[in-house]
């Protein structure tokens, strides 16, 4: 549908099963691009689902698919791995014309209200999920610059970038960060052609809504039984009445990343069931 045949792209976050980064990787491919692939360790959610195996098999899936793919383990927040993950698929590739900014922070301990948030918590949100993007925008905003072709560079923010919410500080202002870095490169990078947007999903049905689950359900309950809550707390928001699903998202990040979003830079656009009109 939107023709990214020879493309190159950079997905970040991609090694969970349900994840946005591995829907986004594999809608991308499905348009034509070949694509590097990333996480902080092969397999983030290896004690979640022992039958994935994480970043090698979203490779597997491109490679049947007729595209090349390959896997860099890479922590975003790093700036030596992160030029070397960029180095990698540059080398690899040949070029690089796409970069998805998805890697993020598991929720945790940073999902409490502000007084009980500790200065660790707060620094590990702010260091993965804004000095991430920062850092990995950087490294391939050189190379697309010095390649002189143009490019397209989509972050994943959050509706919880354009709105607070109680318990959810640390990881509300790390996303409105993403907005403000966005629209800060957008305009640096124009006069390289280079189109830089963000997405904002409400929540995902991903395997964080087990991790989001367990830090705000009540501790009385089960897993299971805290998973089935918040899905439906969440889902009673919603107008569309359901969660987001990964596809949901990448079917935004398909259009952003082709020629047909090529008038398009310094958006925020809400992947949201309606559950935040804007």
């Amino acid at each position: 549908m939107y023709n990214l045949n020879g493309k190159v792209a950079l997905v970040t976050g991609a090694g969970g099963k349900n994840g946005i980064g591995r829907a986004i990787a594999i809608r991308l491919a499905k348009e034509g691009a070949d694509v590097a692939v990333n996480d902080i360790t092969e397999h983030p959610y290896a004690a979640d689902n022992t039958a994935w195996n994480g970043l090698p098999d979203v490779v597997s899936e491109i490679k049947a698919m007729n595209q090349r793919a390959i896997s860099v383990v890479a922590d975003v927040s790093d700036a030596k791995q992160v030029a070397e993950m960029v180095n990698k698929t540059v080398s690899h590739f040949g070029k690089i014309d796409i970069l998805v900014n998805n890697a993020g922070t598991k929720a945790g301990k940073d999902r409490v209200p502000v007084v009980d948030l500790t200065e660790e918590d707060w620094d590990r949100v702010q260091r993965v999920n804004v000095k991430g993007v920062f850092l990995c925008c950087q490294a391939v905003t050189r190379h697309l610059i010095a390649q002189k072709t143009g490019g397209k560079i989509i972050n994943i923010s959050s509706v919880r970038g354009k709105q607070g919410a109680a318990s959810y500080a640390a990881y509300s202002a790390s996303k409105f960060a993403v907005i403000g870095l966005t629209q800060s490169l957008a305009h640096e990078l124009a006069p390289h052609n280079i189109n830089v947007n963000a997405l904002c999903p409400s929540l995902v049905d991903t395997e964080r809504v087990g991790h989001l689950a367990s830090a705000l359900m009540p501790e009385n309950l089960s897993s299971d039984e805290q998973r089935a809550e918040f899905t439906r707390q969440s889902e009673a928001v919603v107008p569309l009445g359901r969660l987001a699903e990964g596809a949901d998202v990448a079917n935004m990040a398909a259009f952003l990343a082709s020629d047909e979003a090529a008038y398009l830079t310094g958006l925020s656009i809400t992947v949201a069931g309606g559950s935040l009109m804007d």
